[in-house]
């Protein structure tokens, strides 16, 4: 297996672990704020998120030989910031258990599998689309704050793309960083304490309210904005993931982590398709070993708890969008082209693709499931004419 290891495997890894981390690094702290979690417990909790996402990561992507990613739920921590506040540890850690078996449950029935082959091809490259524009935007975004780096970052993607396709995005990341270095905007690393963190056992209670009123969204949530993501990825990149497998296992990590901190984890989208497209390596049987390396940085980053997790914090913003959006260009160029490739189902495309864009969410649920809903609906009433 690690023969097959290539230079674009480790870039992509590194990618995936710093995007993971920057982009949401700070709602966890939120989170932890939330219920009054002492020093300790915080660092066990960034241990325990960075540990079960490594270890699912690579039991799932060496298991399936697909570069299948997972990752803390993001929504689930914005839930979580706003919603455990004067509710005990315990009780929140009983509302984490609570979520994590229903996510169990949901793998082993096998219904959440069986519903995901029912999205048309073309919503799920639209979905998926929309879903990472914003990171592509990002990083021409960035030009305005930072010119010089994102500039040279841009040029050298372009010139790796003329003269070695396979190495463009390590070579963009290696002048980004030469860059940020030699311009001082790396922040000081003097405060670090790179000590190993230990795990913090925080004994589970249960009630009802709390269960309902917060286990039960938190499933919700996971579900809807970030595993059926999940899935729509890695199947616009060719690949069939094992749906219900996954489920299992990332349930039976919350489950296991719950009392450390392991709050919920699922597939990821955003990652995953830096995993999953053609930079990370040009051929798709072997775009695993970009996950796998991912999926040991993580267990890596996670061993140091939440001290490790603020070298990640250090990079400059430019540099994380630059990186990530460019990354993601094939991936975006690629599943735009798909979905709107057929004239009778470019509207539906186009309208999923857009609700996604857009960042619109009801009911608490997030834009990504409702740009399916109405994509779907759309997709079926435009039907009709064609019958």
């Amino acid at each position: 297996m690690f023969r097959a290891l290539k230079a674009s495997h480790l870039t992509a890894g590194l990618i995936v672990v710093l995007v993971g981390y920057t982009s949401s690094v700070a709602i966890i702290f939120q989170a932890i704020a939330a219920v009054d979690a002492t020093q300790e417990q915080a660092a066990s909790w960034m241990m325990a998120l960075g540990l079960g996402m490594g270890l699912t990561t690579l039991v799932l992507s060496l298991g399936s030989r697909m570069p299948v990613l997972t990752a803390w739920s993001t929504p689930g921590a914005a839930l979580l910031a706003t919603g455990l506040d004067g509710i005990p540890l315990s009780e929140a850690v009983g509302a984490f258990l609570f979520s994590g078996t229903l996510l169990v449950v949901t793998g082993a029935s096998g219904w959440f599998e069986r519903l995901a082959r029912l999205i048309p091809d073309h919503l799920a490259n639209a979905l998926l689309a929309g879903i990472l524009f914003p990171f592509g935007l990002s990083a021409f975004q960035a030009l305005a704050s930072d010119t010089v780096l994102v500039g040279a970052m841009a040029l050298s993607y372009l010139l790796g793309r003329l003269m070695m396709p396979r190495y463009a995005i390590p070579v963009a990341l290696f002048v980004g960083v030469l860059i940020a270095a030699a311009t001082g905007q790396f922040g000081s690393a003097g405060a670090l304490d790179l000590s190993l963190s230990t795990p913090v056992f925080v004994m589970p209670s249960f009630n009802w309210s709390v269960l309902l009123g917060i286990g039960l969204p938190l499933y919700v949530v996971t579900m809807c904005s970030q595993n059926i993501p999940g899935v729509v990825t890695l199947r616009a990149a060719g690949y069939a993931p094992p749906v219900s497998f996954a489920l299992i296992v990332t349930g039976l990590a919350s489950v296991l982590l719950a009392p450390f901190g392991g709050y919920a984890f699922n597939l990821a989208a955003i990652t995953a398709a830096i995993c999953a497209g053609p930079e990370a390596d040009e051929d798709p049987r072997t775009r695993y070993l970009a996950a796998v390396i991912a999926g040991l940085i993580y267990c890596l980053v996670g061993l140091g708890g939440a001290a490790v997790i603020a070298v990640f914090l250090l990079a400059p913003p430019a540099l994380v969008a630059a990186i990530a959006g460019l990354a993601l260009l094939g991936t975006i160029a690629t599943s735009l082209s798909r979905a709107l490739a057929v004239a009778d189902t470019r509207e539906s495309g186009l309208v999923t693709f857009m609700i996604a864009l857009s960042g619109v969410g009801f009911g608490g649920i997030g834009a990504p499931f409702w740009a399916l809903i109405i994509g779907y609906a759309v997709y079926h009433i435009l039907a009709q004419k064609t019958d």
